[in-house]
């Protein structure tokens, strides 16, 4: 007991300590600090310098063993509930149909009557299709020039409209607005517009005297072909404008204000910094426009209606006058199966020139 009133309590020495004020020794630096004389380290293994951690076997065994528990774990199964809705719908929407189509080409499938399995007779036969090669020209042709079309329209408008200026958003929405109208509805749109008897276009030209009598564009192949095509870039070009708009926004400042410092012009900066860091943007905007243009049917459909004596057929259009007006679907699935060869062959090519770096593509 009393010696642990002498180590805990204060003894009578520093009580008289204090009240005399005499200086109290100063306590050893080592009293305050806990003591743990297990978890030292030994004075060689502190000269050693940190160690490296080593994987045993027991314990890649041990975190297997703890992965495998997980996987096991209901969880695991959540995002395969999430993804669900999408795998039901690309299977229903794509995957079967694209079964279905490469399986009812190898058969003689009228729309009434039984179907008959002929083999490759249907791809045989669309080997040599006159009406089919004339529509995939043409579909090439039309594919070509609407692009470069709209790619010139676009480009300029997303130059514009990245400018800081007033009422920016105002005018980006303007442009981007025909987008949103289906290609059915904007087709039939124009139909009316061009309308030699009450057509706006019409009363509009007769009216300023620019013509003498009502112009009819759809009659020749050239017009057309352009009244297609305007009416397309109207259409379109608003959602190319957006992607080369990201593309124009994605380059770092830091660049333009150093070729500005250097003397670079305007069209020196936009050969040798804006195209080239661009070059992502226009591919996608290239491969979007040209699987599109290559389905094309609805203008043509419904503008066109494949004249002038059959010169404005698509390739989908083909599809459609094999299937539904000569009822031959298994002649139209070859025909299907045969255009998707031709598409994915196509977007293989422009997704190997967007994989490539721009130093590799020089």
């Amino acid at each position: 007991m009393g010696s642990a009133r002498s180590s805990n309590g204060p003894t009578p020495e520093s009580s008289r300590g204090r009240a005399s004020g005499a200086p109290r020794a100063p306590r050893p630096a080592t009293a305050w600090l806990p003591i743990r004389t297990a978890a030292r380290r030994p004075t060689s293994q502190l000269a050693e310098g940190p160690r490296t951690l080593v994987s045993t076997p027991k314990r890649e065994q041990a975190r297997a063993a703890r992965a495998e528990a997980a996987d096991r774990e209901p969880h695991g199964w959540l995002g395969l509930v999430f993804i669900a809705p999408s795998m039901v719908f690309i299977g229903g929407l794509f995957v079967i149909p694209l079964v279905m189509t490469a399986w009812m080409s190898f058969y003689h499938w009228p729309l009434l009557g039984r179907r008959k399995f002929i083999g490759l007779d249907n791809y045989a036969e669309l080997l040599g299709d006159t009406q089919l090669w004339q529509a995939l020209g043409f579909t090439l042709l039309y594919t070509v020039l609407v692009t470069a079309a709209i790619l010139v329209v676009a480009f300029p408008l997303a130059l514009l409209v990245d400018r800081p200026l007033r009422n920016t958003g105002i005018f980006r929405t303007i442009y981007f607005m025909p987008v949103v109208i289906g290609f059915g509805a904007a087709s039939t749109l124009w139909m009316w517009l061009l309308n030699p008897d009450s057509g706006v276009f019409s009363r509009l030209l007769l009216g300023l005297g620019i013509v003498d009598a009502a112009p009819r564009p759809l009659e020749s192949f050239w017009p057309a072909l352009a009244v297609v095509i305007l009416m397309v870039v109207w259409k379109t070009a608003g959602f190319t404008m957006v992607i080369l708009l990201t593309g124009l926004q994605s380059i770092p400042q830091e660049i333009a204000e150093a070729a500005k410092i250097d003397g670079a012009n305007a069209f020196s900066r936009f050969r040798r910094i804006t195209l080239p860091l661009m070059r992502n943007a226009l591919l996608l905007a290239l491969v979007l426009n040209i699987t599109s243009s290559m389905l094309a049917f609805d203008q043509f459909f419904i503008i066109t209606q494949g004249g002038p004596e059959n010169s404005t057929i698509s390739a989908v259009f083909s599809i459609y006058l094999a299937s539904f007006s000569s009822y031959r679907l298994g002649y139209g699935s070859a025909l299907s199966f045969a255009l998707l060869v031709v598409l994915v062959a196509i977007s293989s090519i422009q997704l190997s020139f967007m994989r490539q770096r721009p130093e590799e593509g020089r």
